[in-house]
């Protein structure tokens, strides 16, 4: 860039960075005539027509601008209306009211050269750079630092030097040093002090930058360059392993949901349960229909289907698990082979019912509003959805435990568990203990199916995929203990994904189930170890 140009810019930059919010009326009042003017203008013409609405200060003629700059800005060969396309259909630059060309209308681009279209960067840059919302001073700032010109320096300066909120000075200090590292003009003294900020301040595409900086530097600057790479891939190391951690925790989640109705079905009655994961896929089919009744009939209230299908599928599962108790389990209780083979035919059964009602299609829950999208934590990314799931699995595990601490029926499931003869003798009643118990635990499984809908294809197999690993989740944190169950669903789930990366999920599985059987041979009562019936028999 010659120095003449660059004085041009600087020039046309001026009137709205000593005077951000100055433009007289009769300049603004010209805005719409002289962007209308842009149809029938010459190259040189463009150019002074751009000069003169950079004058203005006024950010309304921003949208003209950058329309002009993209190529979406258009004439009217015919009657000379200038307009910028958005799809298949034209808007005033101005107001961005949408227009209705007359018939036969033929519009086409407005060319410009590269020459001019940086001309219009720097004035877009300005405007914006300066502009009296701090939400804009940032998005330009980020702007110029995805997209670095050493053409707007000066104007970095001037606003830098004015800038008073510290989210947005700290933006556009790091805009400044990426655009430096990215000049050819810079010394050898301002590119190593850029490198430090761009590290500290440029978060993930700090790298990118830094690496792309580092194939065109000169040799006394490439240890600096270096330094600062290897100090953010140590970084970046730790914020993966960090990253793994709350994948392992969201997964630990999912199987804590599946895995603690099991957790005091298998305690508390010594039932192995096959159709437990046909509870959950209930659960979920459930959810599909509550959500579909509402799609039809309220679609006002689609943004809390979920919260409504809680309680259905509860009430669904809990009600079908009484039932699968009274009818079936209660007579084989003393027989756990007959009660697995039973339960597994139970399954099969639920399967093939569903297929027959929903057909063997996937089907699809929608999610709400407030659990799509994601967030970024320092350097973890948070999706909306897997968040709120561990916290609804965090409610559901502290609910259980108040009603095992705190209620009638949990007093009289923890006295069962203990000595269900003596629990007996002293007037428990023992059937309904075990038909409450195989009701709870299914409905919390009916809870699970609700927020598994979330990240899993609803199907007549879903329950499947999740069986397996409950049941190693209960029996590594101890059969009937619930805090044994939340340490074991989220150190299988932490574990799962450290092995991925490595192992692949297959393999990664097999060798956490190797792992929980030699961890059994030494602790055959997993980690909590709690005394119940089927442990004393």
């Amino acid at each position: 860039m010659t120095i003449l140009r660059a004085i041009r810019l600087v020039l046309m930059a001026l009137p709205f960075l000593i005077f951000p919010n100055a433009h007289g009326q009769d300049a603004s009042a010209d805005i719409p005539a002289l962007v209308q003017s842009m149809g029938q203008a010459s190259l040189k013409e463009l150019g002074q027509i751009v000069t003169d609405l950079a004058a203005t200060g006024d950010t309304s003629v921003v949208p003209a601008l950058q329309a002009l700059a993209d190529g979406t800005l258009y004439a009217d060969k015919t009657s000379g209306l200038v307009a910028i396309q958005r799809g298949a259909a034209y808007v005033d630059p101005v107001s961005g009211e949408a227009i209705d060309p007359a018939e036969g209308a033929d519009f086409a681009r407005i060319r410009i050269n590269n020459s001019l279209r940086r001309d219009v960067s720097v004035a877009v840059s300005g405007m914006t750079l300066m502009s009296e919302s701090a939400a804009t001073r940032l998005s330009a700032a980020n702007a110029f630092m995805a997209k670095p010109d050493p053409a707007i320096l000066p104007l970095l300066d001037e606003a830098i030097a004015e800038e008073t909120d510290a989210n947005v000075l700290k933006a556009m200090q790091t805009a400044r040093a990426v655009t430096i590292l990215a000049s050819d003009d810079a010394s050898i003294d301002d590119k190593s002090a850029a490198v430090p900020q761009v590290a500290a301040n440029a978060g993930r595409a700090a790298i990118t930058i830094l690496t792309g900086a580092l194939n065109s530097a000169p040799e006394e600057l490439r240890p600096t360059i270096q330094s600062a790479l290897a100090g953010l891939e140590q970084e970046r190391a730790v914020w993966g392993a960090l990253q793994n951690v709350w994948f392992g925790i969201s997964l630990g989640s999912v199987l804590l949901l599946a895995a603690i109705g099991l957790a005091i079905t298998f305690g508390v009655m010594g039932v192995i349960n096959m159709a437990h994961g046909e509870m959950v896929m209930l659960g979920a089919y459930t959810t599909f229909m509550v959500q579909l009744v509402i799609r039809q009939n309220f679609p006002g209230l689609l943004d809390y289907s979920l919260l409504i299908a809680l309680p259905c599928a509860f009430l669904v599962t809990g009600a079908i698990g009484v039932g699968i108790e009274r009818g079936v389990i209660r007579w084989l209780y003393g027989r756990p082979l007959e009660t697995l083979l039973a339960t597994w035919g139970i399954s099969l059964i639920l399967q093939q019912t569903v297929r027959s009602i929903f057909g063997p299609t996937n089907q699809m829950v929608i999610a709400p509003t407030w659990m799509s999208g994601s967030t970024e934590f320092f350097g973890l990314s948070i999706t909306y959805g897997r968040f709120w799931i561990v916290i609804f699995a965090l409610i559901v595990f502290f609910m259980l435990l108040l009603v095992l601490n705190r209620t009638p029926l949990g007093l009289q499931m923890r006295a069962v568990t203990q000595n269900r003869r003596m629990a007996s003798a002293m007037g428990i009643r023992t059937p309904f203990v075990d038909a409450m118990t195989f009701g709870l635990g299914s409905g919390i499984a009916g809870l699970a199916g609700v927020a598994l809908t979330q990240i899993d294809n609803i199907s007549p197999n879903l329950g499947q995929n999740y069986i397996i690993d409950s049941f190693m989740v209960v029996v590594f944190g101890g059969v009937g203990n619930l805090w044994g169950t939340l340490v074991g669903a989220l150190t299988l789930g932490v574990a799962n994904k450290f092995l991925e990366p490595y192992a692949g999920a297959v393999l990664g599985k097999i060798l956490i189930l190797v792992l929980i059987i030699l961890f059994i041979q030494r602790r055959p009562r997993g980690l909590f170890a709690l005394k119940g019936r089927a442990v004393e028999q």
